[in-house]
């Protein structure tokens, strides 16, 4: 099965609090090096969890391209 969207991250916003990892139920996102959130694309199934609990709304879902 093939997921339609996916987690983004802008990075200017992101405080790097580390809520999106802890809300993430499949660990496809990780708090690299205490500076921003990053999200392992092909993990990702768009689900929205990092997105609804980001204090910083820096976390928004994208379509993937070809599906």
């Amino acid at each position: 099965m093939a997921f339609k969207q996916y987690a983004v991250v802008d990075k200017t916003l992101c405080v790097a609090c580390g809520a999106c990892e802890i809300a993430c139920p499949l660990g496809a996102i990780k708090v690299h090096k205490g500076c921003f959130a990053n999200v392992i694309k092909d993990k990702c199934v768009g689900c929205g969890k990092c997105e609804n609990v980001c204090p910083a709304n820096s976390i928004k879902r994208e379509n993937r391209e070809g599906i």
